[in-house]
């Protein structure tokens, strides 16, 4: 484990959950590749897929199952709209959940675009060891996600506590 001085660089998977991106137009995930990446972490995987329950499970298990994956930023299907499933999708995943996670993001998300943030359903939480975050598919919002929540808990340094050094307790059981 980290003493908190040193960075450690973790194993990313991000997911975009949409009907209509694809690897040429999905902004929010082209963000989000490069800020974790540019932040030292390594992207393990990025995958686009469809608003269907069934896809997005089966995707975030596989990854949950992987030992080698620390967490997972999914972005997209978090609306209160149409086919947005990601909560329905991913919640039942979850061995614990954040929250704070949600509650800041939309307290956050209040100050840019006001009451509108009650529509997001974004969450986060802990399966098999592996936290992931739900963010709102617009790249502003995960902008703020990124920036102002998950860069510094994914962060070794960040006092007094991260989920980076966190990392190695969370899959005692």
């Amino acid at each position: 484990m980290s003493s908190g001085n040193e960075f450690i660089a973790l194993t990313l998977c991000l997911l975009t959950v949409s009907d209509t991106r694809t690897a040429v137009n999905d902004s929010s995930g082209d963000y989000l590749a490069e800020a974790l990446t540019t932040a030292g972490h390594r992207l393990h995987e990025r995958a686009i897929r469809p608003d269907d329950r069934y896809k997005l499970r089966a995707i975030v298990s596989a990854w949950i199952a992987d030992d080698g994956i620390d967490g997972i930023i999914v972005t997209g299907g978090t609306g209160f709209t149409g086919r947005d499933s990601t909560p329905e999708a991913l919640l039942p995943l979850l061995d614990k959940q954040m929250p704070g996670f949600g509650e800041m993001f939309r307290a956050l998300s209040f100050e840019e675009i006001g009451t509108s943030t009650m529509q997001s359903r974004a969450f986060a939480g802990l399966a098999n060891g592996t936290f992931l975050f739900a963010l709102p598919g617009s790249t502003s919002a995960c902008r703020t996600g990124w920036e102002k929540l998950i860069r510094a808990q994914l962060d070794s340094r960040t006092k007094p506590c991260n989920l980076a050094n966190l990392r190695p307790r969370l899959r005692e059981r």
